[in-house]
């Protein structure tokens, strides 16, 4: 379970912006919780606290009844996997780059993840298969690729908190229907927090929060919201609209 107790942040580069204000929210464990919101409602800053990428200026965020600023930053992060647009990819293998998440991992584990995460597709067409280098941050490969890459990751660490913030807005519908089927295996029985850009999040999720300025405005499942909140109603109809 991850709570989060009347928290508060702004950046130090812009002290009157207020990005988080008074979150408070019930994350349950083994579900999937989705965040919804307009482009600088603060979800992704929100995400990003969890591993303490930042710390919050108040408040506190507990894993199962832990303050996580109590925890060793290390074993933290390894409870953790992030699978997002922004994935750090090396000039290297793609053997090594999905070993990068686990690296005492066999042979045979990274075998297995890359299988997980439907990468085989990719890599068996390629001529040095998984010692294929794949250019700085990988631009050798189509942003599906990578993608993919970075769910592989995930696969390979198995932590109990999997953060999605998803992307794949911009891919065609055969890759997203990949990635989407990868995602579901990764984020099974996990503790999982999307920030929700595609329908079928939205309407898998557990519970879903709503954020507007940095505050949560609505929370629920998709069927209440529709009726308990305009700017949640808006949104859906909007992703409606756009699909």
């Amino acid at each position: 379970d991850i709570n989060f107790k009347n928290v508060k942040f702004k950046y130090q580069s812009n002290l009157e912006n207020k990005v988080l204000e008074d979150i408070n929210i019930n994350i349950n464990g083994g579900k999937m919780t989705a965040l919804v919101g307009q482009s600088g409602s603060g979800k992704s800053t929100l995400l990003s606290l969890i591993p303490r990428l930042y710390d919050p200026n108040s408040g506190e965020i507990q894993i199962d009844g832990q303050n996580i600023k109590k925890v060793n930053l290390s074993s933290l992060r390894k409870q953790i996997s992030i699978v997002d647009q922004n994935i750090t990819l090396f000039d290297d293998t793609i053997f090594n780059n999905i070993k990068y998440a686990k690296p005492e991992a066999s042979d045979d584990e990274i075998f297995k993840a890359a299988e997980q995460s439907m990468c085989l597709d990719f890599i068996e067409k390629l001529e040095k298969k998984y010692n294929t280098m794949i250019g700085e941050n990988g631009v050798k490969l189509s942003g599906g690729e990578r993608q993919r890459l970075s769910i592989a990751r995930a696969f390979l660490k198995n932590s109990n908190i999997i953060l999605l913030d998803e992307a794949t807005s911009s891919l065609d519908s055969e890759t997203e229907q990949k990635i989407q089927k990868a995602l579901d295996k990764l984020t099974y029985k996990k503790t999982t927090i999307v920030i929700a850009h595609r329908l079928s999040t939205i309407l898998n999720s557990d519970n879903i929060y709503v954020m507007s300025q940095g505050s949560i405005v609505g929370s629920g499942k998709h069927e209440d919201l529709l009726k308990q909140s305009t700017i949640y109603k808006n949104f859906y109809n909007r992703q409606i609209f756009d699909n």
